[in-house]
């Protein structure tokens, strides 16, 4: 198993006009049609007959500029035929090539996330065991599982190629910068994913910090790496639906409703983001009745308790919300704003787990999600350009990268989460593509 698919004429000019004076002619008679006068009965100049001779050297001045116009001509078309041969082969094209295998596309002519997954031996891009930032739970072969071949996958889109990794290049591009994720567990994945990746590059691992010295927690609502020798942050904020939480303040609703959603408020903790260089979102796998319903979790908007409102139509509003900040609050100028779409899990009927050795050559319909959708939707409709990571359907296919047993509780199965290195590494070139080799569209 090698790889998984998602989805002359020439116009030819006549010579004309041309005008050939005899250089014994006496008067201003000029012959209109060279080849006529050639072969046509002899004419008389100045009251003389004209000698045969001259004829001859008639035939001969029209031959020697037919010569030189069809000499032109071949020229011009050798030159034309060459710029038409050359230039395309350039690669010029509408789109831009660096390297030499790795092309920038344009988005009429390749979509980066329409491709497949393929075997690729240079794959892991780092060690886990020797990265300080990745969870326990994360690190897969560090908790004992005992074959490695989900590390050596690499995405391949159909028309291009997502630019090789090179570390230094990224280090010196991020020097100065700010680059914030706001999401969920998964977001804090793809986070830890990118510091692994950047460290790479660095001999002195001690530069490379968490700014309060807090170790790297699920709950903790903000982490900030610091790369002090480039100047530069990673940082994670949680806000898993990005809208704020909220406790009931009405105490005559039904005694299932414990709290809110508060669906037209974005997380207070907003503040600090909108400073950054870029902003990197995503949301969804808490909007699921599990983590709402089944808590006592429901929506509100305004002082409204929406209990009917269903959870595809609260993500939308949620949405909605988020675009409306960005669109008020955000310098396009200064930062750029990517979102990430869902991820999909592959939990299997009752809950199960089953981790696969390899791809799977069936997504299952885990390749559409009605999150992923809204998203494309309601980006569509923004002022702001804010770039998509459709990263959906490439991500379904990989069954085989989710932690599975191999967490620091071997006891709870999960077919949620993802094992680093991995596939949050594929996401990470991809949006390290989006920042530093492609324009907002």
């Amino acid at each position: 198993m090698s790889s998984f698919t998602k989805s002359t004429s020439f116009n030819r000019r006549a010579l004309s006009s041309l005008s050939v004076e005899s250089p014994r002619s006496t008067s201003s008679t000029a012959f209109n049609s060279p080849i006529g006068s050639a072969f046509a009965s002899p004419r008389t100049f100045g009251g003389s007959p004209r000698p045969y001779t001259n004829r001859l050297k008639e035939i001969s001045y029209l031959f020697q500029v037919l010569i030189v116009a069809g000499t032109l001509v071949s020229f011009l078309v050798i030159i034309a035929g060459g710029y038409l041969y050359v230039v395309p082969s350039l690669g010029y094209n509408g789109a831009l090539q660096f390297n030499d295998t790795s092309v920038i596309i344009n988005s009429k002519e390749c979509d980066i996330f329409d491709g497949s997954w393929v075997v690729d031996a240079s794959y892991p891009l780092y060690n886990a065991s020797e990265c300080p930032f990745v969870e326990r739970g994360f690190n897969c072969l560090g908790n004992g599982r005992g074959h490695d071949e989900y590390l050596k996958w690499r995405w391949k889109p159909k028309h291009c190629n997502v630019p090789r990794f090179q570390v230094r290049d990224v280090l010196e591009r991020l020097r100065g910068k700010r680059i914030v994720f706001v999401g969920d567990s998964m977001s804090r994945t793809q986070w830890e994913s990118l510091i692994c990746m950047l460290m790479t590059g660095l001999d002195d691992k001690r530069s490379v910090y968490e700014v309060n010295g807090n170790n790297i927690t699920k709950r903790i609502r903000f982490l900030g790496v610091r790369f002090s020798s480039f100047n530069f942050t990673v940082e994670f904020y949680r806000s898993v639906f990005l809208v704020q939480p909220g406790k009931l303040l009405r105490w005559h609703a039904p005694k299932r409703v414990k709290s809110t959603l508060k669906l037209d408020v974005l997380d207070v903790i907003n503040n600090e983001w909108s400073s950054a260089d870029y902003l990197v979102f995503n949301t969804g796998q808490w909007w699921v009745p599990g983590k709402l319903f089944e808590t006592g979790c429901y929506f509100q908007v305004g002082n409204s308790l929406r209990l009917g409102m269903s959870i595809p139509s609260a993500y939308k509003v949620a949405l909605e919300t988020w675009a409306s900040w960005i669109e008020t609050q955000i310098d396009p100028n200064k930062t750029r704003v990517l979102f990430r779409t869902f991820e999909p899990s592959h939990w299997s009927d009752h809950r199960s787990c089953n981790v696969t050795k390899y791809p799977t050559p069936d997504t299952q319909g885990r390749d559409r999600s009605i999150f992923s959708e809204m998203i494309k939707e309601v980006v569509k409709n923004m002022t702001v350009p804010v770039s998509v990571l459709d990263v959906t359907s490439m991500s379904a296919f990989r069954s085989d990268g989710h932690v599975g047993l191999w967490s620091d509780n071997p006891l709870v199965s999960d077919c949620s989460h993802w094992c680093l290195p991995g596939v949050p590494d594929i996401w990470n070139e991809i949006l390290l593509f989006f920042l530093f080799r492609q324009q907002v569209p």
